[in-house]
């Protein structure tokens, strides 16, 4: 008479300190990045794409590819924004706090610096290896006026989708690596909300 079939074990649960150790990566790094920008005057979600990078530890540069040609470069404090055909653009980071929280968040995210992480945000986890989800609330005053949380989802040691609240406005989604190789071809922004939010 053959044994039963065991039952798997339920996975285990993971938290905020192994997921930044999954994520962690050493400079330069740089990962692909598709975005989505809802807005009731748009027939259509805006879509962007291209790349961020991180040259060294004190930089964070986001290129945009399409529809347009534009780079931001955020770095000791300012933010330079260079388009095709217009001179630079320089100022001082202060004056966008959302940017402030970006450099900081990916910053404290790919060196795996939960303290640093946990100067800007409050942090909780949820999940497991094959799903989880790491959600940051702001702490700092200037940032919580323009953003309600930031909920990042991933699977094992890969960070796929970054979901950005506004205090107003529709959620902003950010599909990175994989994810935003999966999001190739598809238009339909409840397939890529899906996308964004199931990663297995």
């Amino acid at each position: 008479m053959k044994a039963p079939p065991l039952c798997a074990a339920p996975e285990a649960a993971v938290d905020a300190g192994w997921i930044l150790s999954k994520l962690q990566r050493p400079t330069p790094s740089s990962t692909t990045f598709v975005e989505l920008h809802d807005s009731p005057l748009l027939k259509a979600p805006l879509r962007l794409s291209g790349e961020y990078r991180r040259p060294d530890a004190d930089t964070l540069v986001r290129e945009v590819r399409t529809p347009y040609a534009e780079t931001t470069t955020i770095h000791a404090g300012e933010v330079t924004i260079e388009r095709a055909g217009k001179g630079p653009r320089t100022f001082s980071l202060a004056r966008v706090p959302e940017l402030s929280g970006l450099q900081a968040s990916f910053g404290a995210l790919l060196s795996g610096d939960r303290q640093l992480l946990e100067q800007h945000y409050r942090v909780a986890s949820d999940g497991a290896r094959t799903h989880w989800t790491l959600t940051l609330v702001p702490e700092d005053a200037a940032l919580a006026r323009k953003v309600r949380q930031i909920v990042l989802h991933g699977r094992g040691a890969e960070l796929r989708c970054i979901e950005t609240q506004p205090v107003q406005g529709p959620v902003q989604r950010t599909l990175l690596a994989g994810a935003a190789r999966d999001a190739a071809g598809i238009a339909d922004s409840g397939a890529l909300a899906r996308l964004c939010q199931n990663p297995s």
